[in-house]
């Protein structure tokens, strides 16, 4: 290691915003074009590389996690006209391939991204069935900018009908009948907005296959907001046409319905639901003819309401679930039980752990508990389709827990028997684990609980641990395979994750608890996670770790800047920590119903109250940090971490040699999905890194 880092001159740029001078001294690094910038990037590569290279036994940790990685996945079937669809990766394999069941039960490949694009930089990102299972329309990306393009194919043999349609990011496709048309979702051509708001502008639209899409039928979204986000759903008789919509990443949704029976060319959709009031509503018309609505309105933690399409006001509602005090709602399915009618199978997560119960579903009384294969996360849950042959009374749960990869069960509601239909193919690799879930008290009091996984038989406490942890915009944190985790524990160590506010752990209440204003929360219950496992021997802070990415690497950028005596090491991954900035970037006018606005005077005092960016103090003796950033990152920018790793680099007083700063690049990838290859490289580096400053691998 040097003895200095890569020179990052320090400029007099001062704002002042609302009163209060904002200094901004590294605002040149976020310019990734200007030489300077370049230059220091490639630096810091150089800087980073030699280290991570060094480190010992980086092998032993790249094999692990290679081997966890390889135990592969399987999701559960949609079923589409006799056909089943489902996606499969083998240990070999760098990305889950889709494939197709016949009803003869003959399985056929039908996509492989590694076979359009053999350099794996190609990721697919959605896929949905016609009706009749006879096409397909699926969305590809590449390079990890998740700029989706749609095609369509032909399931029987495989020929390509259609496509590249541009502009798809983030489209649902809705199929009609006899599949040459379906609604789905693209924003509106560049040229027709500001440069800065090319990534919004999304409209609803009616597309005929093979005709060029530029001619499609414009459905909704021409006089809402810019940021909206929609989605689209047809009932299984296609007369019921559903639009759910919200601004940005806001957790208020808007719900239209249409009647197409009527044959107008712009069905007329009917407001059901309008964002200002404030709720989450997702809705299916299902098989019986009724739309089913799963909202908070008046529910914080969700609740279930049936109602006529025809009639579809929230007046109109009958109530069949009521909300839960102790779990939140996460879905429902209608699936029918031959000779005793219509059921419900309600999805619940209590303190994170699914729960899965059946309900009348004339009455919505429960009628009984699904058993579970134990302490994890139902991924998806599915029924047979209308035209597909055969029993109609299974339901299809994809399952997943910290120590089974992905897999799928059936469940009969005639017979109640749960069955295992198909694991990963590597599932061996596994090492035993113990999980627990505990308790602790945050800073005022509440109540959080905390998952924690360790080896099966423990060595003396205490021992490095590894603490993460995400808390927010209302996405919560269930138990699932997590193959950093298991290689951790595995080199003997424990692995943390608390139930942060600002999640949906405990409901919508428990996320507002932790956003906006409310932001400091979730860094005090996470410095409480830390507190607590110090306190109960499990560890020292000269072995805890912690690590985070995206909200995640705001939270623990956070947390080194508030705590920096508490933790021993940092990985700090695609984080956003300038949030003064942060709207000016990417995708970040989105967040500010999560954080907060500069723009706005109280809310400016919000975000400099916590900005890790805005609170580096010079001569502290930060932990090591290492950042991870992605140059094709559609979502959150780089110059996030740029800024702040010169930052700690000028005012850090800890010797380089012993907590080192450095900045992991890496190019074409970008947010989201990645191969298997890339997902070992970059676990390798962060697990190494904080293996070797908390003594996990010493021996």
């Amino acid at each position: 290691m040097p003895e200095s880092y890569p020179n990052a001159h320090r400029a007099d740029t001062v704002e002042t915003l609302h009163g209060h001078e904002v200094h901004d001294p590294y605002r040149w690094l976020e310019d990734p074009s200007d030489p300077a910038c370049a230059a220091w990037s490639r630096e810091q590569d150089h800087l980073a590389e030699s280290w991570l290279r060094g480190l010992p036994r980086r092998e032993e940790i790249a094999d692990r996690l290679d081997a966890l990685l390889r135990t592969g996945s399987v999701s559960a079937p949609v079923w589409r006209g006799g056909r089943s669809f489902f996606t499969r990766r083998e240990s070999d394999q760098e990305f889950p391939v889709l494939f197709v069941r016949e009803p003869t039960g003959v399985v056929r490949r039908l996509l492989d991204v590694t076979e359009l694009d053999p350099s794996g930089l190609t990721t697919l990102d959605r896929w949905s069935p016609s009706l009749e299972g006879d096409r397909l329309a699926y969305q590809i990306s590449s390079g990890g900018d998740e700029e989706s393009l749609l095609h369509v194919l032909d399931v029987s043999t495989g020929e390509l009908l259609e496509g590249p349609i541009d502009r798809c990011r983030y489209s649902s496709v809705a199929w009609l009948p006899g599949g040459e048309e379906f609604y789905y979702v693209r924003r509106i051509s560049p040229e027709r907005v500001p440069e800065d708001e090319r990534q919004f502008h999304r409209r609803v639209w009616r597309h005929r296959v093979d005709s060029d899409p530029d001619e499609d039928v414009l459905i909704h979204g021409e006089r809402l907001h810019h940021t909206y986000f929609y989605s689209v759903s047809l009932s299984p008789d296609s007369r019921w046409l559903l639009v759910h919509g919200s601004p940005g990443t806001a957790r208020r949704d808007s719900l239209w319905i249409a009647d197409l029976e009527r044959e107008e060319d712009v069905p007329e959709l009917r407001r059901v639901l309008d964002d200002e009031q404030g709720a989450q509503a997702t809705a299916r018309v299902e098989p019986d003819g009724r739309m089913y609505v799963r909202t908070t309105l008046g529910a914080p933690r969700g609740r279930l309401c049936v109602a006529d399409p025809a009639r579809p006001e929230p007046a109109d509602w009958t109530e069949l679930v009521p909300e839960d005090a102790d779990s939140v709602l996460e879905s429902a399915r209608w699936v029918d039980e031959p000779g005793a009618g219509p059921r419900l199978a309600v999805l619940h997560t209590a303190h994170a752990v699914s729960e899965l119960s059946l309900h009348d579903a004339d009455t919505g009384r429960c009628i009984g508990e699904v058993p579970l294969p134990g302490t994890g996360q139902v991924t998806a849950l599915n029924t047979v389709d209308e035209l597909t042959e055969g029993p109609r009374d299974r339901l299809w749960l994809g399952w997943t827990d910290f120590a089974t990869p992905p897999c799928v069960y059936s469940y009969s509601v005639g017979t109640g028997e749960l069955e295992l239909v198909e694991h990963a193919p590597g599932r061996e690799a596994v090492p035993e684990i113990t999980s627990t879930q505990v308790s602790y008290e945050s800073a005022d009091g509440t109540t959080v609980r905390m998952f924690l996984l360790a080896p099966s038989t423990p060595p003396r406490r205490p021992l490095p641990t590894l603490l993460t942890g995400y808390g927010g915009f209302a996405l919560s944190r269930e138990p699932a395979y997590t193959p950093s985790a298991l290689a951790w524990v595995s080199a003997g160590g424990v692995w943390a994750l608390p139930s942060l506010r600002g999640g949906a752990e405990e409901g919508e209440q428990w996320h507002r608890a932790g956003m906006r204003e409310n932001k400091q929360r979730v860094f005090d219950d996470f410095h409480a996670a830390a507190e607590y496992l110090v306190d109960r021997g499990w560890t020292t802070p000269e072995q805890l770790a912690i690590s985070g990415g995206s909200n995640g690497g705001l939270l623990v950028g956070a947390a080194l800047t508030q705590r920096p005596e508490l933790y021993r090491a940092v990985v700090c991954s695609a984080p956003l920590l300038d949030m003064v900035r942060y709207e000016k970037f990417l995708l970040g006018r989105l967040w500010s119903e999560e954080y907060g606005s500069a723009d706005c005077p109280e809310e400016l005092e919000w975000l400099l109250s916590y900005s890790p960016y805005h609170h580096v103090g010079e001569g502290t003796e930060y932990p090591a940090v290492l950042f991870s950033v992605f140059e094709s990152d559609s979502r959150v920018d780089p110059m996030h971490a740029r800024k702040m790793c010169a930052a700690l680099q000028y005012a850090t007083s800890a010797p380089p040699d012993k907590s080192p700063v450095l900045l992991r690049r890496e190019t074409e990838v970008g947010h989201s999905a990645r191969s298997v290859s890339r997902t070992v490289g970059m676990a390798t580096d962060h697990l190494a890194f904080l293996a070797e400053a908390t003594g996990l691998l010493r021996k």
